[in-house]
């Protein structure tokens, strides 16, 4: 009880960085700011098929990249499990390196790989080809979202891994189980709780960005998040930007029940 004071300090980091911003959200994605009464205008032009495109649009390059960060995730931090000590941690350092970085300079470094002066072109022009439009495309997009986002596939994954019991391996062995039947029925139902991790950290912020498809997209290709920044700092409706950020955080809050329902109850458990 003497402790209790130790909370107060993180209680009150809540209180005015979580709960207040999401109060002041909703009041403004609720209320007429005019007359302050409560209105459903802000929702109802959120749900309309323009926006609900946007978001269509928004949702389907998050759950690509998640996929492909996935399907290049997991290979990788098997081999970062099984590699010997001394090459695992230097491998793990130069996968988090690239997070040291400030994320706009992560990404205005593919701007200029991707040019039409870039490396990539280069390459293109040695091999006899014209160029290629490679940056302002849904590729450029995806691909931005699958580097800056790779390392919250892998590390989560890897964690996971590495506390595994090697013993249920080896007793699926010594069962006569080959490599893969040993990987489908053991390693991979037991490393679910890392993917279902990964691909948390992996859709959240790739469903909300706003800078990748800025920037690698040329403002060409319009998400969700595009339009909430428009609506906050160019149009200044912060009504309308309110509302499509509760519809927002209702999707986001969606994917997080079912895929902890969806672990808890050990769907995918015994394959």
């Amino acid at each position: 009880m003497e402790r209790r004071w130790l909370f107060y300090p993180y209680q009150l980091w809540m209180l005015m960085f979580t709960v207040v911003p999401l109060a002041l959200i909703f009041f403004f994605a609720f209320a007429d700011t005019s007359t302050y009464t409560f209105t459903l205008d802000n929702i109802r032009r959120a749900a309309e098929p323009v926006y609900l495109r946007v978001l269509w649009r928004s949702v389907w390059l998050a759950a690509v990249s998640t996929l492909v960060c996935f399907l290049i995730g997991y290979p990788m931090a098997m081999i970062l499990v099984t590699s010997r000590v001394k090459y695992r941690n230097m491998m793990v350092v130069l996968t988090i390196i690239p997070m040291w970085m400030n994320f706009l300079l992560r990404t205005y470094a593919w701007m200029t790989l991707l040019e039409k002066n870039g490396l990539f072109n280069a390459v293109v022009k040695l091999l006899g080809a014209g160029p290629v439009q490679f940056l302002y495309t849904d590729g450029a997009v995806l691909l931005g979202m699958v580097y800056n986002f790779l390392p919250f596939m892998i590390l989560p994954i890897y964690s996971v891994l590495m506390k595994m019991d090697k013993s249920l391996v080896e007793a699926a062995q010594d069962l006569g189980a080959d490599a893969f039947t040993t990987f489908r029925r053991v390693t991979f139902p037991l490393s679910l709780p890392g993917v279902y991790a990964g691909m948390l950290m992996v859709f959240m912020p790739a469903v909300t960005t706003f800078v990748i498809s800025r920037l690698l997209g040329g403002g060409q290709f319009m998400l969700i998040g595009n339009v909430i920044e428009q609506q906050f700092l160019a149009i200044g409706n912060w009504g309308f930007g309110s509302a499509l950020s509760v519809l927002m955080m209702v999707l986001i809050m969606i994917s997080m029940m079912f895929l902890s329902r969806y672990n808890k109850t050990g769907g995918g458990m015994y394959l």
